[in-house]
């Protein structure tokens, strides 16, 4: 038998619980590590970032806690990469990155992944790894994230999976030709070397646990830490009706003139097995909503841990289980050279197609739909306090869905995106921009027994110079969804504001606006659709809604009755 076999034998649950905790700090303080020591206000403020541990097979261990989900399969894309291209000539020392999603296992070129080699002695016991989102990779746009671009070259510079250190020597050239394709390269570089910085954090704590219970236990603990996950996943799944569970919706366009772009999904449950078939959904598309499998895959896998198991860890357990069937070529397993910026906006559909279709199944775990978007801004220039260039990249916030016993929150991330919204200190003391407006849209939540989350408003200026705006939006043209006899959210849109007070509605993926001093941008994310039938609000939660000063007279009138808002009143 051998020594893994003889050590796994002896990893008592309490030992088990203590390397995973061990391993989960770990994760977790190389995430903080991280965040500290970045430049950019998108991962030291937001905290658009995530961090892992995979083993020395590529296995995703653990995942950070606040880590993204659409990270979840990013890390193994990208070890399995680095195992089939470099998994023979492995150093200490050695730093991998990579961004490119059709062949690095990445799902949009802003998200650079890092990963660094652990050993014990001369064995390969795994990889600290990392995933941070870069304000700009270069491309045809500011901010790398615009609609309009019709080909993976327009978004970035393209990095397969490349040793950007070996054997702790930085390759200075890789790093030179990195930040001369970039808009700000400064904050590039800093970003780069907070990622190293957190792998070799990770690394020094990995070597401390080694020391302190051996390799061959913690190998052992990686395998049965994997297998505990994915029997807590069977189980759940075990738990829902047999049967097959359909949903559909459609994405509102694509930026290039292709609109209502349907994405189809069969659920079939038969004892511990589930199958996602997406087969039906639309082609790839022109623009860049388009998806690569491993987007797709953690959307799947987080919607299922979301409705059966919260608390489940995020590792191989999760992402094994499902069968995921879709088309190559798709847009949710586009084919080189498709664009996919904007994709983590085609993942949030994803997910509330998932919800939709398994909501009779796990009506209390379920939840209307929520923004369903990644409404991202983007505003660059020249700075003149400082003279050199600026991009500001921000996602916003929006509604999330009502669910069974509470309303939904307003203006947060949702499903697939767990990140903050950016202070208004922080955008005024690092761009040249003023923020005039921050604040809820009234009215935006659906009506429900439980209402829907309320959208973000965000009016933007340029300060003492022009600048050009670029941006992408959904759930624009189609509005969120109720549930349960609830009522849909409302939508999101642009705005540009003239010197004069003009209006101009924009495209929900504008590109290149430029906007003058003087001149404003607004920008709404949607709220969220309600649970449960209107007439079922409680008085208490009526009298709340009039109170807040989220929801106008006429709106409360409209959905729940002049008759009864006026008795919650009393």
């Amino acid at each position: 038998m051998s020594r893994i076999a003889n050590t796994a034998r002896s990893l008592d649950p309490i030992r088990l619980e203590i390397i995973r905790n061990g391993l989960r700090s770990i994760a977790d303080e190389t995430f903080v590590a991280l965040m500290k020591s970045a430049y950019s206000t998108n991962i030291k403020e937001r905290r658009d970032h995530s961090t892992a541990i995979c083993d020395a097979r590529g296995r995703l261990v653990v995942q950070a806690d606040a880590s993204l989900p659409v990270h979840l399969a990013s890390m193994t894309g990208l070890m399995r990469c680095l195992l089939a291209k470099h998994g023979g000539a492995i150093q200490p020392g050695d730093v991998f990155v990579a961004n490119d999603p059709h062949d690095a296992g990445g799902t949009h070129l802003p998200d650079i992944n890092m990963a660094v080699p652990v050993f014990s002695g001369r064995r390969l016991l795994g990889f600290m790894c990392n995933i941070a989102h870069h304000a700009d990779v270069g491309g045809s746009a500011p901010g790398s994230m615009a609609g309009g671009m019709s080909e993976i070259y327009q978004e970035g510079l393209r990095l397969p999976v490349i040793r950007l250190f070996r054997r702790g020597v930085l390759q200075q050239d890789l790093l030179d030709l990195i930040l001369l394709n970039v808009r700000v390269p400064e904050e590039r570089r800093g970003d780069y070397y907070a990622q190293i910085a957190a792998c070799r954090l990770g690394e020094r704590r990995l070597a401390e646990m080694t020391a302190r219970h051996g390799a061959a236990m913690l190998i052992a603990a990686f395998d049965e830490i994997i297998a505990r996950t994915a029997r807590r996943m069977r189980a759940a799944v075990a738990a829902l009706p047999d049967g097959a569970y359909v949903c559909e919706d459609v994405m509102d366009d694509d930026g290039l003139g292709t609109v209502d772009i349907p994405i189809k999904l069969r659920i079939e449950i038969a004892g511990e097995r589930v199958r996602f078939d997406f087969t039906g959904t639309a082609k790839q598309v022109s623009g860049n909503i388009n998806v690569t499998f491993n987007a797709t895959q953690a959307s799947v896998c987080y919607a299922l841990k979301a409705l059966l198991d919260p608390e489940v860890p995020n590792n191989q357990g999760v992402l094994d289980l499902p069968e995921i069937v879709v088309e190559k070529g798709s847009l949710l397993d586009a084919a080189f050279p498709a664009p996919v910026a904007a994709r983590a906006n085609t993942c949030q559909r994803i997910i509330d197609v998932i919800i939709g279709a398994l909501a009779p199944a796990v009506p209390q775990h379920a939840v209307a739909a929520a923004n369903g978007a990644n409404t991202t801004a983007v505003f660059s220039g020249l700075d003149p306090r400082r003279g050199r260039h600026y991009v500001y990249l921000e996602t916003l916030g929006g509604g999330f869905g009502g669910r069974a016993e509470r309303d939904g929150k307003d203006g947060v991330q949702v499903h697939i995106t767990n990140t903050s919204n950016l202070p208004v200190e922080a955008i005024e003391s690092e761009y040249p921009l003023l923020v005039e407006s921050y604040s809820l849209v009234e009215d935006s939540g659906g009506p429900g027994r439980c209402r829907g989350g309320m959208g973000l408003r965000r009016v933007i200026r340029p300060v003492g110079h022009d600048c050009l705006f670029n941006g992408a939006g959904e759930r624009f043209a189609h509005r969120p969804w109720g549930i349960f006899g609830g009522g849909p959210g409302a939508p999101g849109r642009f705005l540009h504001v003239t010197r004069e007070g003009r209006s101009v509605p924009l495209a929900t993926k504008p590109a290149g606006i430029i906007v003058r001093e003087g001149e404003k941008i607004v920008v709404e994310s949607p709220g969220a659709g309600g649970y449960g039938a209107a007439a079922e609000r409680s008085p208490a939660a009526l009298a709340l809604d009039r109170e807040s000063g989220k929801f106008s007279e006429a709106y409360l009138a409209r959905h729940y009755g002049t008759a009864k808002v006026d008795r919650a009143a009393e």
